[in-house]
């Protein structure tokens, strides 16, 4: 165990953004249907940098797990986008899902450097704020879906 801010999970995880994206989508770029829809890298990958960075928020001022933490506009703003980029709600799950495998990967790499005290109340923290995202993501999916008028598709 190491007493070092530098195996701090939120610390892994800022220095780590990069990779961990870059493994996200390669992850992406192996599912067919959601590669179906046409995006560059940087589009499809744009909301990733600030949906990192609530979750590091979230890891350094921890509140209780099942609490609908940080209100995100980002996670709500990228929702909204993706229905109209035209991803399925499935979709959407399943890059969350991807995102979760990512970041749990990071942190498997770096498992040496990792302070274990308080490593899965860590990754609880993080699957609960992803699962937040994912949740304020699919509002802003609903409300786009809803202005169109065409429901929601899975």
């Amino acid at each position: 165990m190491t007493s070092t801010l530098e195996g701090k999970v939120p610390n892994i995880l800022e220095r780590e953004a990069q990779p961990t994206i870059e493994r996200w989508l390669s992850r992406v770029d192996a599912e067919r249907e959601i590669i179906s829809i046409p995006l560059t890298a940087e589009e499809r990958c744009a909301h990733l940098p600030e949906m990192l960075r609530d979750i590091v928020t979230r890891l350094r001022d921890p509140l209780p797990i099942g609490t609908r933490a940080l209100m995100s506009d980002a996670a709500h703003d990228h929702g909204c986008l993706r229905r109209e980029q035209g991803y399925t709600a499935a979709m959407m799950v399943d890059e969350s899902r991807m995102l979760q495998v990512s970041i749990f990967e990071t942190l498997q790499t770096h498992a040496v450097g990792l302070d274990t005290g308080d490593l899965l109340l860590d990754v609880m923290t993080i699957a609960d704020e992803i699962d937040s995202q994912l949740a304020q993501a699919m509002n802003g999916y609903i409300i786009e879906a809803n202005e169109d008028g065409a429901g929601i598709e899975g």
